[in-house]
Order: structure tokens, then sequence, then C-alpha cells
């Protein structure tokens, strides 16, 4: 048996056409451009990269980007104030401070200093309080894909046992929730789970989420399971630089019912949900319906 391959980039491609369409009503109808302002403190090569992508493809959509480059050692004072400008500029809908932050900077302080109706990275301690009550909040980009791409491939998920492995505040516990609110039966297992294989092996659905390459070969997998793999880990193999997941793909695809790939599967929809979250964001702060199937 092959599983079946989720393919991200294919899917993020339809978000972004479903999130161009809105935005395109939206300024027929209401006169309204929703605004991403993105801010990027220090010159972290693969910050850089992401911030650039980001730009790109939120004007591909037709929505305003503000980028804000600030050198490595800009005060946690100005950057404070810099994202109350923001919190207080009504054409800004959607805020992003780009993580990790140089090592002077309280990056809990720093998130939890954004408007949390404008955190569309959705890290604020409020939305993760929302979340976790099963309330209207802002959701993190990564695990809303995963859940969107869950959604598209099953129907329903309700009464799925779920083991998410990883139990970071970006991927496992947020991921958790929303499985959660689907009516998952969901289980948090990490590094120190005992008989990790045996609780995978559970898994109707298996997300894995914790960053270390390849650590699920194909046998922890339950014959038929539908396989999320958020681990980006660049290796060296045969000489060459690889990108893998945390899941052996090669083991993990010949008995899985569908997989996602690394590169091409998750991570092409952790920015196309930031168009979908920035969107949201600007529909709410305007009182206007949400828009239907790109929230969670």
């Amino acid at each position: 048996m092959t599983a079946t391959i989720i393919d991200g980039k294919a899917f993020a491609a339809k978000v972004r056409e479903q999130v161009a369409e809105h935005v395109a009503r939206l300024k027929d109808e209401n006169g309204l451009t929703p605004g991403l302002a993105v801010v990027l403190v220090g010159e972290d090569p693969a910050s850089q990269v992401y911030v650039r992508s980001k730009g790109k493809q939120t004007v591909e959509v037709g929505m305003n980007s503000y980028e804000h480059k600030l050198p490595a050692d800009t005060s946690e004072a100005d950057l404070l104030a810099l994202i109350d400008q923001l919190n207080k500029d009504q054409s800004v809908h959607g805020i992003l401070v780009q993580l990790p932050l140089p090592g002077h900077l309280n990056s809990d302080l720093v998130i939890n200093s954004i408007d949390p109706a404008k955190d569309v990275d959705g890290f604020h301690i409020s939305n993760v309080g929302l979340l976790g009550t099963g309330q209207k909040s802002m959701v993190p980009c990564t695990p809303l894909g995963c859940l969107m791409m869950l959604r598209d491939h099953h129907g329903s998920l309700s009464g799925m046992n779920a083991v998410v492995v990883g139990r970071s505040n970006i991927v496992g516990k947020p991921m958790a929730q929303l499985l959660l609110g689907d009516s998952c039966t969901v289980t948090i297992a990490h590094s120190r789970t005992k008989d990790l294989a045996a609780v995978c092996r559970s898994a109707d659905i298996l997300v894995a989420a914790v960053g270390r390459p390849e650590m699920i070969p194909g046998d922890w997998v339950k014959p038929g399971a539908t396989v999320i793999d958020v681990g980006i880990n660049r290796i060296e193999r045969d000489g060459k630089n690889k990108l893998v997941g945390d899941v052996e793909f090669a083991s993990a695809a010949e008995v899985a019912g569908a997989i996602t790939p690394v590169p091409g599967g998750v991570g092409p929809m952790t920015i196309a949900c930031l168009l979908a979250n920035t969107l949201t964001a600007c529909c709410r702060a305007n009182g206007l319906s949400e828009p239907k199937g790109l929230t969670a």
C-alpha cells in the first residue's frame, strides 16, 4: 500500500486563491483593503527569507504589506513603541513580529503587547486562552493549516484518535486544541512519553512536531493512518544538504493512508493561513461576516 500524498503546495495555492477572491470583494463592496505589518529585528538569514516571501504573497492576494526592518540592537522600548503605533493604525489588520528575536528582547513581553485582535500569529496569551476554552480567537498558522488539510482529506474528524507528538506552544498545544474542537480523542505525546512507538501506533491521525529528523519510522504508524509531518530539519546525506521531516517518509508512506511530504507539505500552508488570518482579522474589525472555510 502506498499513501496518498497530501500536496500542501497545491492546497496552499487554493487557499491563497480563496483569500484573493474575498479581498477583491472587500475592496469592491466595502472599500476595504486588509493590511499586514511584519516586523523583523536583526539580520537572521532564515527570517529574512520568510519575511520576503510573506511580503510577496501578501501583495499577490491584493492586500497591503507593511514591512518594518529594525537593527539587531533595537531597544525593547523602541520595538514596543512601534507595536503600539501599529496597534492604533486602522489600515493595519494583522501584526506579526518575526521570531526568533535577538537575545536582549523579551519575546513574551513583545508578543503580548500586540493587540490580540491583530495577532495573526495567534501567540498572544489572550488568543491562547480563547482557543483553549473553545472561543473565537486568532489561531496559530501552522496548526490551522494542518487542520484545513485534515478536514479537506477526511471531511469529518469526529471520533478519530489523534496523537500529536510535540508539546510546543507554537504547534503541539494549539494543534491538540483544534483537534479537540473537531471532536477527536487527543493524546499529546513527547520525548518523555513511555513507549512512544505504541502511542503513535494508536493514532488514526498522527501529527509529528518535535523538530528531530526522521524520529518516527514507518513501523510506528498505524496502517491507513493520516500522517501530518510538521518537522523541517536540515541534514547532510550523501554529501548533500537535505530537508527532511520528523517522520521517516519512505517507510511511513508504505503504511500510512495519507501523508504530507517535506518539503511541500505543511510549510506552504503556514503563509497561506497567515493571509487567511489577516483577512479574518479585517472582517472582524469591521463587523463583517468571516470568510467561510478559512477559519477554525
